[in-house]
């Protein structure tokens, strides 16, 4: 079972960098180029947007959300396009561990959004 499970991981890291670099290929039609720049920006990104010390919900993400969205976009893709994204990803696998500093600046760019929202709205309550 633990094999099952790192084989599936394996092949999970491998797609989110095929999805990374069919966001960047011309033959990808736009709006599955935009799913998959979303998709590979959060996956690479070294902060989570819910981060895993949150019981249940944090781990959602990971386990649901992150492995949906690379299956749309694998069947949105043509199916030779995403055999050769997939061999490309396999061999920038074994060089690199990609990581987009990006996307954790946008994470962290959200939170911040979120708290100025929050305490905004909490202050508008207080002056009721």
């Amino acid at each position: 079972m633990l094999e099952k499970l790192k084989s599936w991981a394996r092949i999970l890291k491998r797609d989110v960098l095929a999805v990374y670099i069919a966001a960047r290929d011309e033959r990808v039609s736009w709006g599955v180029k935009l799913l998959a720049w979303a998709t590979a920006a959060y996956a690479l990104s070294p902060i989570d947007l819910i981060p895993d010390f949150i019981p249940v919900i944090g781990y959602l993400d990971d386990l649901i959300l992150l492995p949906l969205a690379v299956w749309l976009i694998v069947r949105l893709m043509p199916s030779g396009l995403m055999v050769e994204f997939r061999a490309e990803a396999e061999l920038r696998f074994a060089t690199a561990k990609p990581v987009s500093r990006w996307a954790a600046v946008a994470v962290v760019a959200i939170w911040l959004f979120c708290a100025a929202a929050m305490r905004w709205w909490f202050r508008r309550l207080g002056d009721v």
